[in-house]
Order: C-alpha cells, then structure tokens, then sequence
C-alpha cells in the first residue's frame, strides 16, 4: 500500500485538471503543464478531489504513489511554481544572463553558456542564482545541469553548489 498513493488530492480553486487519452493536462492561473500517465493506475477526478487507485498490474504498486506526486507537483506548479536556489563559491567566479543564455565564468580558459530553458527565468545576484519555473520536472533537471558544469571540490569547496548543500572538505596533503 502506498502511503501517498491512498491520500486523495483536493483540486484548489482556480485549477482545471482534465485526464484524456492517457495525458494529463492541469491549467491554473500560472501556467498549464501537461504529463503522459500510463493506465497502470486508475485516477477518477470528482467533485474537485483526485483519487488514485491501482489495478492488477505487476507496475501498479509502483506507480501510484509517483503518480501521486507527480500530479501533486503539477498542481503546485501552476498554482505557485518552484524556485531552485545556488550558490557560486570561488574567487573570480561569475555568472551573468545574456538574452536566453546563462553565462558561467567558472574557473576554465572559456565561458561556458547554457540555454535557458522555456518556462524557466534566471535572476543572478552576486554569486546567487535563482532559478524559477512551473514545471518541477524541468526545474531541477535545468539546476542540475548547471551545477554540473562546476561541482564543488573537496579541498576548497570552489564550485556551483545547491543553497544548503555540505560540501565535507578534505584535509590536504601533510607536509613530511
């Protein structure tokens, strides 16, 4: 039995939540995001509260609770979105936007720039990034890739790092 699978989901209002053909598409006053569902699990949308159950399938106990927060998270995002913060630690590390591109001054001989996703906006402050989107999905994917291009190092803890992230720093080498 899936803990999140059994708690229905109340529909705010303001919300409109349709499922046809296997897709789900949730339109509020922020956006409107769209999610492929598989029919593993059965989901009834009445009176304003989503109810998910599983059928006979070996996927189904799997499924429901994912489902659950995907649907969850696709109504949070159109009603209030998703904000993913991060931080750059480094002397001389800079990032900028530049039209649809981010611009990360990271430490290398070059610049790297990376597309900015659709529905995603950028707002670099100092060495504060904050990132802000509908689609939670796209959001943490977009966070993910940039902090790719520079994880923080274990000596010096210089790099792109989520806000609140430990970076356990090593004891280098002992001079003899």
């Amino acid at each position: 039995m899936s803990r999140l699978g059994k708690q229905p989901i109340t529909i705010p209002n303001g919300v409109e939540v349709t499922l046809e053909n296997g897709v789900m598409t949730v339109k509020g006053p922020k956006a409107t995001l769209t999610q492929n569902l598989r029919d593993d699990v059965e989901i009834k949308i009445e009176d304003g509260v989503i109810t998910l159950s599983p059928r006979e399938t070996d996927l189904a106990p799997k499924l429901w609770g994912t489902y659950a927060s995907i649907i969850r998270n696709l109504i949070q995002g159109v009603t209030e979105g998703f904000t993913r913060i991060l931080e750059i630690h480094g002397v001389g590390y800079r990032a900028a936007v530049n039209g649809n591109q981010i611009v990360l001054n990271v430490g290398f001989s070059h610049p790297v720039e990376l597309d900015i996703p659709e529905g995603i906006s950028v707002e670099v402050v100092k060495n504060i990034i904050t990132l802000t989107g509908n689609d939670k999905e796209a959001l943490g994917q977009f966070a993910a890739n940039v902090r790719k291009v520079k994880k923080p190092e274990n000596y010096k803890g210089k790099g792109i790092r989520y806000q609140g992230e430990y970076v356990i720093i090593k004891q280098g080498k002992k001079a003899v």
